[in-house]
């Protein structure tokens, strides 16, 4: 009897599809890599548009950064302000884990659109290159690029009403991780920030700090999420991941007149909040630091109840952070 046998072209789409098939990797809830290359994504995903928000009244624009890496940004632009009037600057960076969420997610639309009007401020969020497909550092560099760029006054909206002698950054969780980063190398390039927030900030290391767990296996996972994020990760404490471990460059180094560290009571990163806060103040920084608790909240809650009183003494606390001269 004759068995047709598969043609060498049948064969390698069956094996491109097993391929596409077989997961390589798994961070869940967020996102699925497979062998091939290809990534699924669960959250994070949702996008709206720049528009005129109705209930603010900010209006908000998508300005490419960089044509050849795709690094871009989304302006916000509060009312009410007189034609040439200069406003504080805040550049913004999303979280996210470094590989899901956007500019353009509802979460961050809306919590810019409130911290523009309520400021009020021009504010400029950084859309940056998601990993696994772009694994650190490259979020690094490309925040850094749209940094700068704020300072050239490249967009007519900074040029007309952009104040860049009061330039602030913020970011939570993987933005805030981010933020730091920005903020060592700020001075260096021989610029300035007039203050920065570290908000429910994604940092890690190798040994438990405080209530964190103690548990192997959960702290193995915790680094092995980060060697999935950045590749080339040094060990456990790379600085870009602890920012306070040996290898670290000094946090008297920041770029900033001042600081606000703010941690959840139940995040699983609050531990990371405050050592960077109290290490900080021991640095020699010249500075001003401060740390702020929100008891009974978790992760983002600002950020997933902003209607929430949790969520609107966050945002107080943040605009009266910018509004500080």
């Amino acid at each position: 009897m004759f068995i047709p046998r598969s043609s060498p072209s049948e064969e390698m789409k069956s094996s491109a599809a097993n391929a596409d098939d077989e997961i390589e990797f798994e961070f869940l809830p967020f996102l699925r890599l497979y062998r091939s290359g290809r990534v699924e994504r669960f959250a994070g995903t949702e996008k709206v548009p720049a528009t005129l928000d109705p209930l603010t009244g900010v209006d908000s624009k998508d300005v490419t950064i960089d044509p050849s890496t795709g690094v871009s940004a989304r302006l916000y632009l509060p009312p009410g302000i007189d034609e040439d009037e200069k406003l504080p600057v805040l550049v913004y960076i999303h979280g996210g884990a470094f590989c899901i969420e956007s500019a353009a997610s509802p979460l961050y639309h809306r919590h810019l659109n409130d911290l523009a009007s309520h400021t009020p401020l021009v504010a400029v969020s950084v859309e940056y290159r998601l990993a696994p497909e772009h694994p650190l550092p490259i979020a690094y560099e490309d925040a850094w690029a749209a940094f700068r760029w704020v300072f050239t006054l490249a967009d007519p909206w900074l040029a007309r009403h952009g104040d860049t002698r009061r330039v602030f950054l913020a970011g939570d969780s993987a933005g805030a991780n981010i933020s730091h980063q920005v903020a060592l190398r700020v001075a260096a390039e021989g610029l300035a920030i007039k203050g920065m927030a570290l908000i429910h900030s994604y940092f890690g290391g190798s040994a438990p700090v405080g209530s964190e767990s103690t548990d192997p296996r959960e702290r193995a996972e915790g680094y092995r999420i980060w060697q999935f994020l950045c590749p080339d990760l040094a060990g456990p404490d790379d600085p870009r991941r602890n920012p306070v471990s040996d290898t670290a460059p000094s946090l008297a180094l920041l770029g900033c007149e001042r600081v606000l560290v703010t941690v959840a009571e139940h995040d699983l990163f609050k531990e990371r909040g405050k050592l960077y806060y109290e290490k900080l103040k021991e640095s020699g920084w010249r500075g001003e630091a401060e740390m702020v608790e929100t008891p009974e909240a978790n992760h983002i809650f600002h950020l997933l109840n902003p209607d929430g009183e949790q969520g609107k003494t966050k945002l107080k606390l943040l605009v009266n952070f910018f509004q500080k001269e």
